[in-house]
């Protein structure tokens, strides 16, 4: 038998109006974490969201609302896909006659590469330089 205690009689709450009623949006912004099952795409409980959204799908939740008892599901999307800020080293495209630029990026630890005809740097080098823009990507 689970332990339920009696309910208190404080001077304070006698003869006081109860309190205000929650809107159903009040009442999903204030659902317990503990009664939340998260699924992931592809298992039972999601094809039909699978087939919906596809690729985009990250997760399903089902929460259960504690005071109406109802299930809502709630569904973590994709929406934007790009690549990151460049980690370790990356490739660096300098012009013959930026001397002064080239000088910067020796300084700052720079490598060239006469293969490929670009410095090899540091990405926290190149963003100390403010160099984005001259990044190559797809480097073969």
């Amino acid at each position: 038998m689970a332990y339920r205690p009696y309910p208190r009689s404080d001077a304070a709450t006698i003869g006081t109006a109860p309190p205000p009623r929650l809107t159903d949006s009040e009442r999903a912004s204030r659902l317990r974490s503990t009664a939340t099952k998260r699924l992931r795409p592809g298992v039972p409980g999601t094809k039909r969201l699978l087939d919906r959204f596809g690729d985009a799908l990250l997760c399903v939740r089902y929460r259960i609302d504690p005071e109406s008892g109802r299930r809502l599901t709630t569904v973590e999307l994709i929406v934007d896909e790009r690549d990151g800020p460049p980690v370790g080293d990356v490739w660096v495209r300098i012009g013959f006659g930026e001397t002064e630029l080239r000088q910067r990026i020796k300084d700052a630890g720079g490598a060239w590469d006469a293969s490929k005809k670009l410095w090899r740097i540091k990405a926290a080098s190149v963003r100390a330089l403010g160099l984005q823009k001259r990044i190559v990507k797809n480097i073969r």
